[in-house]
């Protein structure tokens, strides 16, 4: 199990000594939000802020967009130092076309569904990008419950990929901590976002460390 802190749950007065302190916490990506207010009632930070704490980490940027037009800022974030751009199912721009806009910038692309969304909805594209995070919350604010129903989606996507013999990442996102993070990864999750979870506990690398034991 790899786990990507969400930096949505840290002091972003202390952006890059918080990314700093999650690397050497032993993080595996760093997971960056990024709300347009439109996508979601929320607003967060866009490529400039990305850009300005690149240089705090070598961990790869792991940037979720819930933004309405994806394919209008797909490069603005690959410039920014995106290693992974995950994009929703649900947003205004053509799928097809931001897949490859962001394959382009030389960045794995990954799409997003939100818990309403049915796991079918991402299987035309699944030859084409690198990972598909499940939302186990709705979208907009951290620090919701974990939305166990969510999982059978992992099962559904896996033997869609191994029918067709494709190879990819399965992610997940919403209120994943220690007392979750079992049933994500008996359900075969690849890469566990935690907000609360590390960035509220007493001892950030205990928390990891237990949370990777899955």
């Amino acid at each position: 199990m790899k786990i990507a802190p969400s930096l949505l749950s840290c002091d972003f007065s202390k952006m890059g000594e918080e990314i700093i302190r999650m690397d050497k916490a032993g993080a595996d990506l760093m997971h960056l939000d990024v709300m347009d207010g439109h996508f979601v009632p929320n607003i967060t930070f866009g490529a400039p802020v990305i850009k300005s704490v690149r240089k705090y980490t070598d961990k790869p940027f792991d940037v979720h967009l819930m933004i309405s037009d994806p394919l209008k800022y797909a490069e603005d974030f690959a410039d920014a130092g995106a290693d992974i751009i995950t994009f929703h199912i649900e947003c205004d721009s053509d799928i097809d076309k931001t897949i490859e806009k962001i394959r382009s910038r030389g960045v794995k692309p990954g799409l997003v569904i939100k818990p309403k969304t049915p796991a079918s909805s991402v299987f035309p594209y699944l030859d084409k990008i690198d990972m598909v995070l499940i939302m186990t919350v709705e979208p907009g604010f951290g620090g919701q419950s974990f939305m166990a129903d969510m999982l059978p989606k992992v099962k559904e996507i896996r033997d869609e990929c191994k029918r067709r013999g494709i190879d990819i990442l399965i992610e997940a996102d919403g209120g994943i901590g220690e007392t979750t993070i079992e049933q994500a990864a008996n359900a075969g999750i690849d890469i566990c976002v935690a907000g609360t979870a590390v960035f509220k506990a007493e001892d950030a690398a205990d928390a990891i460390a237990k949370l990777k034991s899955y």
